[in-house]
């Protein structure tokens, strides 16, 4: 009988920090639709001065200044981090626009080809090689949207521009020398003066809602809380799991979306947009056996011992 070592139980522990980040995740449609009749601009505008304010308090809790003031010291090396944070700031209003019009459908298929965007950015970029399995994966993905196009008649835009923007900031954010912690805390730093300036004309405008009610105060604020914990539960989950473990966990984000759509919010799901998303399922099962099968193994790890969770 093996007995469970200390690095068995930081695995468990990984795998429960990273279930609890991705549903978490996959549960933000629930909380986006709450804000009823308060534009999708207005709550990005809160969930950035929220969730900087929040990230202060944090960072300081946490001890971690350190990384962000050399960040700092050297403003010429901000450009990417800036970019990164119009990067975030696009994907979380778009995302906050897609649960108040109620096309979390097409949120759930923009975050089910973020991975290919990847794939694809990294060959087209970075010139990384791409397996074959891989292409194959990149070649369906492209024919599910043909097919949305040419049967819908329209793009699906919103799913294109999430996985777009999110696939972006991922290439960028690889080359910013900061933790996700330390990386978000400056990427809301500097989208705050932008935040303090459309909050204070909504004000002057009367068009704020924030203070109009206690419910709606309250979840402006709450924003910016929830925007930083699954964060935090992902960075437990990246120190003691493997990256493909990682990206096996990441697909519940966009899984829980769609079966809130589905089952919550009832949007109507057409056959055209379930071929869609069977197409996109199959590259990503194409996708994930290609990262798998090719994953790095420790030849120091003894025989029969589980690679499961293989430091990383």
């Amino acid at each position: 009988m093996r007995l469970s070592s200390p690095y068995d139980h930081e695995v468990t522990r990984g795998v429960g920090f990273g279930l609890a980040a991705y549903v978490m995740w996959g549960c933000f449609p629930l909380f986006f639709a709450l804000f009823e009749g308060v534009p999708a601009f207005e709550v990005l505008i809160h969930r950035i001065i929220w969730s900087c304010l929040f990230l202060v308090g944090l960072v300081t809790l946490l001890k971690r200044w350190g990384p962000i003031r050399k960040a700092l010291a050297e403003p010429r090396r901000l450009g990417r981090v800036l970019g990164c944070a119009l990067l975030i700031a696009i994907n979380w209003g778009l995302y906050i626009y897609a649960v108040e019009t109620r096309q979390v459908f097409q949120a759930s298929l923009g975050y089910f080809l973020t991975p290919l965007v990847n794939v694809a950015l990294g060959m087209l970029i970075l010139r990384e090689a791409m397996a074959g399995l891989q292409r194959i994966a990149v070649v369906l993905a492209g024919i599910a949207i043909a097919i949305q196009l040419v049967l819908l008649g329209e793009l699906p835009w919103i799913s294109l521009t999430l996985a777009l923007s999110f696939g972006t900031y991922g290439l960028l954010r690889k080359q910013v020398p900061l933790d996700g912690l330390s990386g978000l805390f400056v990427e809301t730093l500097l989208l705050l003066p932008l935040g303090l300036m459309a909050l204070a004309w909504l004000s002057a405008s009367e068009l704020s809602h924030f203070l109009s009610a206690p419910r709606t105060t309250l979840l402006l604020v709450a924003s910016g809380v929830i925007t930083a914990l699954p964060l935090l539960a992902f960075a437990g989950a990246a120190r003691r799991l493997r990256l493909a473990t990682l990206g096996f966990l990441m697909y519940l984000n966009p899984t829980i979306q769609f079966f809130i759509a589905l089952l919550v919010f009832r949007e109507p799901l057409s056959l055209v947009q379930l071929a869609t998303f069977l197409l996109i399922w199959a590259s990503l099962a194409l996708y994930s056996w290609s990262a798998w099968s090719s994953r790095p193994r420790s030849p120091l790890a003894p025989a029969g011992t589980p690679r499961e969770g293989e430091r990383s």
